[in-house]
């Protein structure tokens, strides 16, 4: 494990967190903003910097403890709805170098996340299928 990474250090003990759920791959805290009650992390055990690099056999346990937490929070806080997100870099605004998915409660007009700047416009059918020919080559098999 790194010892530069906040989520590692709490991970073995080394750094405070008010711990929710652990699992032999996965852990659950608190996050330290709680501009909504309720706000968790969901993390791996396994220091993982994004979402592109985890490995495969941690996928299904790391959405497990996130399906975990959204019932969890949904039950205790009783919200209109959760947002569950995740970000992968600086472009996308990653604070921590270790991959987590937040679970948020949330409230109608509460005023966070919102995903457009602006108002979008869909795309024509033409694009969406140059923007899908051109992601294909990079798939899985099926």
């Amino acid at each position: 494990m790194s010892t530069h990474c906040i989520f590692c250090e709490i991970i073995a003990g080394r750094a405070s967190a008010q711990r929710l759920y652990e699992d032999v791959e996965t852990a659950a805290i608190l996050d330290l903003r709680q501009s909504n009650h309720g706000h968790v992390l969901v993390l791996p055990r396994a220091h993982v910097v994004t979402l592109d690099h985890l490995p495969e056999n941690l996928h299904a346990s790391v959405m497990r403890s996130v399906v975990a937490m959204t019932r969890a929070v949904t039950a205790c806080f009783q919200p209109d709805g959760v947002s569950v997100w995740q970000s992968n870099g600086e472009g996308a605004a990653q604070e921590v170098p270790h991959v987590h998915f937040h679970v948020f409660p949330r409230w109608k007009d509460d005023g966070h996340l919102r995903i457009y700047p602006q108002t979008v416009t869909d795309a024509c059918t033409g694009d969406l299928e140059q923007i899908a020919e051109r992601l294909r080559p990079f798939l899985p098999k099926s």
